[in-house]
Formats: structure tokens, C-alpha cells, sequence
């Protein structure tokens, strides 16, 4: 299978670093990839944090990850968070994960997202006060 290509935004909006636990290792003493999808998630919780944003009405509809270098215990993980590809009911959250110091390139990821009403368990259209938090990506 060919290598998945991510296109980065020209601008990220959010960054924040976590520090790697040991509970984060698999067999491999590395980050396993499921463990790297919960560490992308709470950089999702953070950066809707960051924005004032609840992410109750948020439905993550797809990732796609490129593994570029391994992290391990106690390695610090700057995780830089953007905004593309908006449509009517949702967007891409993309990522990039450095390890630091040094910003060697661990993992591109994007997750796609779509605003969800609960009550009707559908899809619905991106809430105004959300798009409007980002005119120039929107």
C-alpha cells in the first residue's frame, strides 16, 4: 500500500506538549498506535478547550495517521493543531506531533469531524458561532 500524503495548513491555531508515559508504551517499548490516537484525542479536547469550544456537539468521522519516527517514555510531544477543509457540517482537525526538543517529526495525522445533534441523531449543519471563530480558514 502507498504512503498516505497529508497537505498541512499554512497556519496551526493551537499547540500544546505531553510528556509520554510508560503506560503509553506497547511491546515494542514505543508509542503504540492506539495509545498515539487517545494522545491526538486529547490534543482534540485541548485545543476545543483553548477555543472555548464544547466538543459534545463534535462527531470524529475518520483519521488518518503517518507514523514518521518512534516516541518512548518521558519523551515530551508537542502536538500542533489546525484547522481545513471546511464543508457544511464539519471540517479537518489535522495535526503534527514533534518530539522536543528538537522537532523531529513523529506523526501527521487528520481527523475528519462533523457537528452532531444527539436529539435526532444526525448530522447537522456547522453551528455559525463555530465557523465564525475562523473566518479566514472557514
Amino acid at each position: 500500500m502507498a504512503r498516505v500524503q497529508l497537505d498541512l495548513p499554512e497556519q496551526f491555531l493551537y499547540a500544546h506538549t505531553i510528556n509520554v508515559r510508560m503506560t503509553d508504551l506497547n511491546t515494542g517499548k514505543h508509542v503504540g498506535n492506539d495509545q498515539m490516537i487517545s494522545l491526538l484525542s486529547e490534543a482534540r479536547y485541548r485545543f476545543f478547550c483553548h477555543i472555548d469550544y464544547s466538543q459534545e456537539r463534535i462527531v470524529v468521522t475518520d483519521l488518518v495517521a503517518t507514523y514518521l519516527a518512534e516516541s518512548f517514555a518521558q519523551d515530551d510531544l508537542r502536538f500542533e493543531v489546525g484547522l481545513m477543509d471546511f464543508n457544511r457540517y464539519g471540517a479537518d482537525l489535522i495535526f503534527r506531533v514533534t518530539k522536543q526538543p528538537g522537532d523531529q517529526m513523529v506523526v501527521l495525522a487528520k481527523q475528519g469531524f462533523v457537528f452532531f445533534d444527539h436529539q435526532t441523531h444526525g448530522v447537522m449543519p456547522v453551528p455559525e458561532d463555530f465557523r465564525a471563530r475562523f473566518p479566514d480558514i472557514a
